[in-house]
């Protein structure tokens, strides 16, 4: 007589979504009231008429083309790991494109936040759309297309992400626009990407259905099409104002107020820092939800995590106004999220006597993500009182490079020498970010006092 044995897949309760939208729509519904009463004086309103400098109109403008910058992000990131399995590639194979993608990172990428100080903001914002309607172009015209072509420009892409729309937002703020509006752009952005991220999910299943042989290109089709939509908003607002700054003022001025700047060196560290941390997560999540050989529908999960980011930069319009200052809020959010990691690292080990339980992972996830909702927003915020309007590209491109190298090397060792194991890699992320804690810590008291913005040289 035959045993049969019962297996059930893990998936998350409806009710974690309801909560999470519930929670965001309290935190977005009742911050205009609390920021009534407790906000500081805003600077007197901008007239209303519909001019190009409008601060509300180009906030819309700007979100709507950094949420298509978004969902091209997502979609490459949840269906090219689909779309590499069903090309056939082997798990080593894999490991070879993420080196390839992290190395034209740090060695192409790395300069393009210069450049972009150099010949424009908008321009290279420009130059991210291109180069997504050429990945899905030459995905759409060859049956079994070159990944490493693809690999490379999307990591390009990638980069350009990570720096270029928030220097661009900057740059049209620094035109006479209230910083209050400024420091909602940094929230809304977080926010907006997220939702864009669930979408690009929603997008991607969608198209793909249930017929693979027919569906498994369609997603490059959205791709092209949303890359060509971005392409003419841009050109249809236009800035063509040429850039003023020469190389050899540019690296004298970089070299003075960045390098020269012991208070920029923590704010980059803690930028390299939690980076790096947000790569290790993004490539271990999977591997350490399923380690001890459990189903789980990862699609579910997903969204909770970036539900969960969503939740947390609302957060950001409520603390910001408060007392307490924005290092000591950035101190607490790295601490939480490596207690986070160091937990999840210790246990890891511990896998194989079933110790970890999914639904504690999910929330440790969550939580680990709600602190980066509120990360982001808050380093962008440091970022405009520390960091000179015209060099900013460059210190962020400075900041990436560091942990990009710290993401080939560890691959490298766990990929292919095998010489250490997962949880190694989650307890690095988790040491870093206490050194990004310290790094706050030391910058409150060697930071301006009281607080001063500098956009300008």
């Amino acid at each position: 007589m035959g045993v049969v044995i019962e297996t059930s897949v893990w998936e998350p309760s409806s009710s974690v979504y309801i909560f999470i939208f519930l929670s965001c729509f309290l935190s977005l519904s009742l911050s205009p009231f609390y920021l009534s009463k407790h906000a500081p004086i805003r600077s007197p309103p901008f007239s209303d008429h519909s001019t190009s400098s409008s601060p509300l109109r180009f906030q819309r403008y700007f979100l709507l083309l950094y949420s298509l910058a978004s969902v091209l992000e997502g979609l490459w990131s949840v269906y090219g790991e689909f779309e590499l399995f069903y090309y056939g590639l082997t798990k080593e194979e894999m490991v070879t494109f993420m080196l390839i993608g992290f190395g034209a990172t740090l060695f192409v990428g790395g300069f393009l936040g210069f450049l972009s100080d150099l010949i424009g903001r908008k321009k290279i914002c420009l130059v991210f759309y291109i180069l997504h309607v050429i990945v899905g172009i030459w995905k759409r015209i060859t049956s079994s297309p070159s990944f490493w072509l693809a690999n490379v420009c999307l990591s390009l892409a990638t980069s350009i992400f990570s720096f270029s729309f928030e220097t661009w937002a900057v740059v049209e703020h620094d035109k006479g626009h209230r910083q209050d509006v400024l420091n909602d752009t940094f929230w809304l952005m977080t926010f907006f990407e997220s939702a864009s991220l669930i979408g690009s999910q929603v997008i991607g299943n969608w198209m793909v259905g249930s017929n693979l042989e027919n569906g498994i290109a369609s997603p490059s089709t959205a791709a092209i099409l949303l890359a060509i939509v971005g392409i003419i908003c841009m050109s249809r607002d236009y800035d063509g104002t040429p850039q003023t700054v020469m190389y050899k003022d540019y690296k004298v001025s970089f070299y003075t107020y960045i390098l020269g700047d012991r208070r920029i060196w923590l704010l980059a560290c803690a930028q390299t820092c939690l980076h790096f941390s947000i790569a290790v997560f993004w490539i271990l999540w999977a591997p350490t939800l399923v380690a001890d050989g459990r189903e789980v529908y990862l699609g579910l999960i997903y969204p909770c995590v970036l539900g969960a980011r969503m939740l947390g930069s609302t957060l950001f319009p409520w603390l910001i106004n408060a007392s307490l200052r924005t290092e000591d809020c950035l101190m607490y959010a790295f601490t939480i999220q490596a207690l986070l990691l160091s937990i999840i690292a210790y246990d890891y080990q511990f896998t194989w006597s079933g110790l970890q339980e999914i639904g504690v992972l999910v929330t440790q996830f969550s939580l680990f993500h709600a602190c980066i909702g509120l990360i982001l927003p808050s380093l962008a915020r440091l970022r405009t009182m520390y960091v000179p309007t015209e060099l900013r590209g460059g210190m962020i491109s400075l900041s990436l490079a560091p942990a990009n190298a710290a993401i080939l090397f560890i691959l490298m060792q766990r990929g292919y020498y095998i010489t250490i194991e997962n949880a190694t890699m989650i307890a690095f992320a988790a040491v870093g970010l206490f050194m990004a804690a310290g790094c706050m810590y030391v910058l409150k008291r060697w930071g301006k006092q009281p607080y001063q913005n500098w956009h300008k040289l």
